[in-house]
């Protein structure tokens, strides 16, 4: 049999560990009353104070209204109605990748120059808007592809500073 002085003290902690945890959950609630309690609406701006220019870079809407303008039923470019833009990463300076879904790239029409013109069209929007932006790399539902349709690379990147050059001669030529 234990010890006396053995029993008293496990009957002491058993009593120690059922009181705490009463503690715990008491505490437990208040707390989840103050939370709940906390005013959760936006912080007005402050009423005078200096104010600041910001510039902030939209990549993905800048792509999303060239895509939806080529999507429109009177566009001179028609891509296929289920194409879409999944998202547009800033990698690092300089370079921005476009991800567009399969259907992008599986419906589009086939020739080289057309292809050439729809990436062209993407990459020189982009380095238009953006300071900075010299590289452009596409992808097809977050994969690397090696062409658009069958004839426009899109295994490597597309140099800005080229596409504009070969726009500026075109728009040049008689």
């Amino acid at each position: 049999m234990m010890p006396r002085h053995l029993q008293i003290a496990m009957v002491v902690l058993f009593a120690a560990v059922l009181i705490l945890g009463f503690y715990v959950r008491s505490m437990r609630g208040r707390v989840g009353e103050r939370v709940r309690a906390v005013d959760t609406r936006p912080v007005a701006p402050p009423a005078s104070g200096p104010t600041e220019q910001a510039t902030l870079y939209v990549a993905q809407e800048l792509v999303q209204a060239l895509l939806a303008r080529y999507l429109a039923k009177n566009s001179p470019h028609i891509l296929p109605p289920q194409a879409d833009l999944r998202d547009v990463y800033m990698v690092d300076p300089g370079l921005v990748v476009i991800d567009f879904n399969s259907a992008f790239a599986d419906g589009h029409r086939s020739g080289i120059l057309i292809e050439e013109l729809t990436v062209s069209s993407f990459a020189q929007t982009l380095a238009s808007n953006l300071p900075g932006i010299n590289r452009v790399k596409f992808l097809v539902d977050g994969k690397q592809r090696d062409t658009l349709a069958g004839h426009a690379d899109l295994s490597g990147f597309y140099d800005t500073a080229a596409i504009a050059a070969i726009s500026q001669q075109l728009q040049q030529s008689p």
